[in-house]
């Protein structure tokens, strides 16, 4: 089980915009695939939450924008479940330039728990928190 996960990516010219550096954008997308790749690696595929009609959706993203990232640089999205609420969960993220290990941002996801026949909320099966160990903070 991964506490916390690290997920490495390279910046594409596709995530660059008219300054320069990387799109706004392009750190939330980051966020989403840390947060997917973590939920895999942790048992829970999307193929999973499909196949047992469940999901997650989110309510809500935060992000703090530190430095730029640029076309080329390799970065560091760390992410963590920082909660579990009944039938939601808040996700942590940092994200770092790879060489020089320097914060480019910080980020947080309030993610909801629903039954994807219904798109209502439902409370996080045990299955699922058991899946994950929550950290605060790191």
């Amino acid at each position: 089980m991964h506490t916390i996960y690290l997920h490495q990516h390279v910046v594409r010219p596709d995530e660059i915009d008219g300054l320069g550096h990387a799109n706004n954008i392009a750190y939330l997308a980051w966020m989403q695939d840390a947060a997917i790749a973590h939920s895999t690696a942790n048992g829970w595929s999307m193929q999973r939450h499909l196949d047992e009609g469940l999901g997650w959706v989110v309510r809500s993203h935060r992000i703090e924008y530190k430095r730029p990232a640029f076309a080329g640089d390799e970065i560091v999205v760390e992410t963590w479940v920082s909660g579990f609420r009944s039938a939601s969960s808040t996700r942590r993220y940092n994200i770092y330039r790879a060489e020089g290990g320097q914060l480019l941002a910080r980020g947080e996801t309030c993610w909801v728990f629903v039954d994807l026949t219904t798109g209502k909320p439902r409370a996080v099966p045990e299955t699922v928190l058991q899946s994950f160990t929550v950290a605060e903070s790191v």
